[in-house]
């Protein structure tokens, strides 16, 4: 479903005199649909700007993201126009990042509800979604109808990957998933995620949590070596 060939991305600090900070470089690789493939090595490597990378947050220095849209045919996403990825981000494509930030005065069930609606979906039928999906991974119903930006580090993951997932996106960008999560909704996120891989979504994800890799990743990218490797290696 998506193949990397050779993408690069570099930083300017323009605070430093235009200093060039190397994030990755010349990083190949094809994920397919209905597995997921965990993205590795160690810290400040550059997975989760790989990551942002696809998802277009930030812009490639380099290199190919070919991507096969389900309405578009075949992609490539680091040269497609903004309007293009919205249309995607809105239709086909899912980000669970690592900070969850929303609009400061939208409830909880808004932020479900909403990209139900943008989808088509009636009024009842989104809130009903929402409104099971909320309950399933524990959030309170009395947390419903207040502000995220009030919520503990957990509530606000766990919302956030609901907001990725409820879409039921093709592809699912996944950077540190199970953070901030404790046991029992670990075990329902994870739950979560392996239906929409088996429903065919093909997923990208980066973890430190290697309970969680071993469980949900059929194959590991390392980013370091820039090569395959077994899951439990």
């Amino acid at each position: 479903m998506i193949e990397l060939e050779r993408l690069s991305k570099e930083f300017t600090m323009h605070i430093r005199s235009g200093l060039i900070l190397t994030s990755f470089q010349d990083v190949s690789f094809v994920a397919e649909a209905g597995r997921l493939l965990a993205i590795t090595g160690p810290s400040g490597i550059g997975k989760s700007s790989l990551l942002k990378c696809i998802y277009r947050t930030y812009l490639p220095s380099s290199g190919a993201v070919l991507y096969q849209s389900t309405n578009r045919g075949l992609l490539d996403l680091a040269q497609a126009d903004e309007q293009e990825i919205i249309r995607l981000r809105a239709k086909e494509i899912g980000y669970v990042s690592q900070f969850f930030h929303v609009l400061p005065r939208i409830s909880a069930l808004q932020v479900l509800v909403e990209p139900l609606l943008r989808q088509g979906w009636t009024f009842a039928a989104a809130e009903s979604r929402a409104s099971e999906l909320l309950a399933y991974v524990g959030l309170e119903r009395d947390l419903w109808q207040m502000f995220p930006s009030t919520f503990s580090g957990g509530e606000k993951q766990r919302l956030n990957i609901l907001h990725a997932l409820i879409t039921e996106p093709h592809l699912l960008l996944l950077d540190e998933p199970t953070a901030s999560l404790d046991a029992m909704y670990k075990a329902r996120v994870m739950e979560l995620i392996e239906n929409l891989k088996h429903a065919g979504c093909c997923m990208i994800g980066v973890f430190h949590d290697r309970d969680a890799m071993l469980r949900l990743a059929d194959t590991r990218y390392d980013l370091q070596c820039k090569d395959y490797c077994a899951v439990s290696a």
